[in-house]
């Protein structure tokens, strides 16, 4: 397996697995969570749950993978982060990252992010990580700023819910 679980101070990152059914439902159904997603509307039932999971969990090689946030204090899942749209021969992926609103502001997505993104750089050999953010979403901005991340000067408008929905893409080049 190319995708391996990964540690930081206070957490596991575990890959996602038929055993995380009813959190990626709890995770994925909640308003708040969703609030700033735009590929998808929240999911109603466990089926919708199945989906995610088996997008990740496709036989590698693959362009997509998910960790599931697990704190080692107490084995609580409280989010996900992983990479979309990997493309090896340009070395570039995308990283998507959602958290439950109970642990935000408490630098646990800076943590697991600062793991996945080494991660990235050491194992996947990628040079540009992409960050497509709702241009509203100060806080995620803010968040990968803080790791590094710029804006690279694109606006992405995608239509959701029949209303533009326009993202920054901020980037992070993992050879400097």
């Amino acid at each position: 397996m190319f995708f391996k679980e990964l540690e930081t101070d206070r957490l596991f990152l575990k890959n996602i697995s038929l055993h995380d059914r009813e959190f990626i439902l709890e995770q994925f159904s909640n308003n708040e969570v969703n609030r700033y997603l735009f590929d998808a509307e929240p999911i109603a039932d466990i089926l919708g749950a199945d989906e995610i999971i088996n997008f990740y969990i496709q036989s590698e090689p693959r362009a997509q993978h998910r960790w599931i946030l697990v704190r080692k204090s107490d084995g609580t899942k409280i989010g996900t982060c992983g990479f979309h749209c990997w493309n090896k021969s340009k070395g570039f992926c995308d990283i998507g990252y959602d958290l439950y609103p109970d642990y935000w502001g408490k630098g646990y997505m800076v943590e697991a992010l600062k793991a996945i993104c080494a991660f990235a750089r050491n194992d996947m050999k990628v040079r540009d990580i992409n960050a497509c953010i709702f241009i509203e979403n100060d806080k995620s901005i803010m968040l990968a700023e803080k790791l590094g991340f710029t804006f690279n000067g694109q606006i992405k408008d995608e239509i959701f819910r029949d209303e533009k929905y326009p993202h920054k893409i901020l980037t992070l080049n993992c050879t400097i």
